[in-house]
C-alpha cells in the first residue's frame, strides 16, 4: 500500500500542490514515524522547509531524546535566519549525546554565517577533538580555513582526507583543493604536483584559472600558461579574470597585438574594468595605433568617469601626442567632478599643455602646483627650471636647478649653469 508520504511526493513532482497539502496532513496523522522522518528529509532536500519543520517537530514531541531532530530543526532555523531559535535547539544537546558532534558542526556553520569566525573555529576544533578521524569534520575544518584564507592551515586537513582515501568529498575534488591552496600560499612547485593530476574533464574553471596562474610564475612554463588560459576562454569566455594574465603573458612573449586583442575581448566581457581599457590603450599607443588608443581611453572613461588612474593615463597619452586642448578639457572636467586628492602628475600635465599653448598664466599656476611633488624627479626639475627662468621666476628657477644638480651631479652643463647664473 502506498503511504501518504509517497503520495505527497508524487503529487509534488506533478505540480498538484493542493492535493499534496492534504496528503501531507494525512501523512503526519497516519504514516509511521520512520516514514514521517524520511518524508521530512525529502522535503527539506526539496526546499519545503516549513513542511519539513512541522514533521520534525511532530517527531521531536514524541521522541524528546532524539537530538538528531534538533540538529535538523536548527539547520532549518539557520536557513530562515532565525539565529536565536537555532541556538536554542543546539543548546539542548548535551556533550554525551550521539548528535553532539553534528550539533557542533551546525553551530560552526551558524557562527560562520554570522561572521563570528573565532566562534566557528572553536566549534570545529571541539568537534575534531571529539573525533579526529571523522572525514566530515576534517572536511569542515579544511573548508573553513580555505574560506578564511588560511590556506596553509587548511592543507593538512585536506591531506588527511586524501590519506584516508577520500579523493572526492561533497562533490569536491580534494586534490584540486590542495593544489589551489598551495598556489595561493606561493608554493607553486607543490601546487603543480597536485593540479596536474586533475583530469581535463574534472577541471573546473576556477581550478583551470589557478593552474594557468601557477604556470605563469615560471618563465619556462609561459606557453603552458597561455594554452591553459586559452582553453579556459574556449570553455567559458565570460570568465573575466583570465584576460588580464593572458594579455600579460602575450606581452612577456613579445606578442603585443595578441595582448591588445585579449584586452579588447576582456572589455566585451567586463566593460566596467578600467584596467582593461588602460592597458589596452597603452599597448595600442606603443604600436603607434593612436586612434585606437584614443578610442579605448574615451570608451573607458565613459564607463569609469571617476577612475583617477585611467584619467592620468589618458592625460599622459594626450600630452605625449600633443593633444593639449583635449588634455586641458579632460582634466578641467575631472577636477570639477573629483572630490578626492588629485594626482600631482595631472598638475604637471596641465603645466605642459598650457605651456605648449602659450597660456603662461595658467602654465605658471600648474608648474608651481607641481613643483613640491616632484623634487626627486630630474625629468621634471630640468624643464621646470627652464620654464621658471623663461618667465622670470628666479627663486623657483633656482630651487628647481639646485635640486636637479643635487640629483644629477654628472650633468656638468647644468652644474655650470648654476655656478654662472646664481
Amino acid at each position: 500500500m502506498v503511504s501518504f508520504a509517497e503520495r505527497m511526493l508524487d503529487e509534488l513532482s506533478s505540480g498538484q500542490l493542493e492535493a499534496a497539502k492534504k496528503s501531507f496532513a494525512s501523512a503526519l496523522r497516519y504514516d509511521d514515524d520512520d516514514t514521517i522522518y524520511s518524508l521530512a528529509e525529502e522535503l527539506y532536500g526539496l526546499g519545503f522547509s516549513n513542511q519539513a519543520q512541522r514533521a520534525y517537530k511532530k517527531l521531536l514531541a514524541k521522541y524528546p531524546d532524539e537530538d538528531q531532530l534538533r540538529t535538523s530543526l536548527a539547520d532549518i532555523a539557520i536557513d530562515e535566519d532565525d539565529t536565536d531559535q537555532a541556538l536554542m535547539y543546539l543548546s539542548e544537546i548535551s556533550e554525551d549525546s550521539t548528535a553532539y558532534i553534528e550539533s557542533l558542526l551546525v553551530a560552526a556553520d551558524l557562527y560562520q554565517s554570522e561572521g563570528l569566525v573565532e566562534a566557528a573555529e572553536g566549534k570545529l576544533l571541539a568537534a575534531y577533538q571529539q573525533d579526529s578521524e571523522e572525514p566530515i569534520i576534517q572536511f569542515a575544518l579544511a573548508e573553513f580555513y580555505f574560506a578564511t584564507a588560511k590556506y596553509q592551515v587548511a592543507i593538512p586537513y585536506y591531506r588527511q582526507l586524501i590519506k584516508n582515501g577520500e579523493r572526492y568529498f561533497s562533490g569536491l575534488d580534494i586534490v584540486s583543493r590542495i593544489g589551489v591552496a598551495y598556489a595561493l600560499v606561493g608554493n607553486f612547485d607543490n601546487a603543480l604536483g597536485y593540479l596536474e593530476q586533475i583530469k581535463d574533464a574534472d577541471m573546473t574553471p576556477d581550478v583551470r584559472f589557478q593552474l594557468g596562474l601557477t604556470y605563469a610564475t615560471n618563465p619556462e612554463n609561459q606557453q603552458k600558461a597561455i594554452k591553459t588560459f586559452t582553453e579556459l576562454r574556449e570553455i567559458d569566455s565570460s570568465y573575466a579574470g583570465l584576460y588580464e594574465p593572458l594579455a600579460q603573458l602575450y606581452l612577456n612573449t613579445h606578442e603585443p597585438k595578441k595582448a591588445l586583442v585579449t584586452y579588447q575581448e576582456g572589455i566585451a566581457v567586463d566593460p566596467f574594468n578600467a584596467k582593461f581599457y588602460q592597458e589596452g590603450a597603452k599597448i595600442a599607443a606603443e604600436l603607434d595605433e593612436n586612434e585606437q588608443a584614443n578610442a579605448l581611453y574615451k570608451e573607458g572613461l565613459e564607463n569609469n568617469p571617476a577612475d583617477s588612474i585611467l584619467v592620468t593615463s589618458y592625460s599622459d597619452f594626450l600630452v605625449k601626442t600633443g593633444n593639449d586642448i583635449d588634455n586641458i578639457n579632460l582634466l578641467n572636467d575631472f577636477f570639477d567632478n573629483d572630490d578626492t586628492d588629485v594626482n600631482p602628475q595631472l598638475y604637471w600635465n596641465l603645466a605642459q599643455s598650457y605651456t605648449a599653448l602659450e597660456d603662461f598664466e595658467m602654465a605658471t599656476k600648474y608648474w608651481r602646483a607641481a613643483l613640491p611633488f616632484f623634487m626627486d624627479q630630474p625629468d621634471f626639475l630640468k624643464p621646470a627650471y627652464y620654464y621658471f627662468r623663461g618667465e622670470g621666476e628666479r627663486e623657483l628657477a633656482l630651487q628647481a636647478l639646485q635640486q636637479y644638480v643635487k640629483l644629477v651631479p654628472e650633468d656638468y652643463d647644468m652644474v655650470a649653469t648654476l655656478q654662472d647664473e646664481f
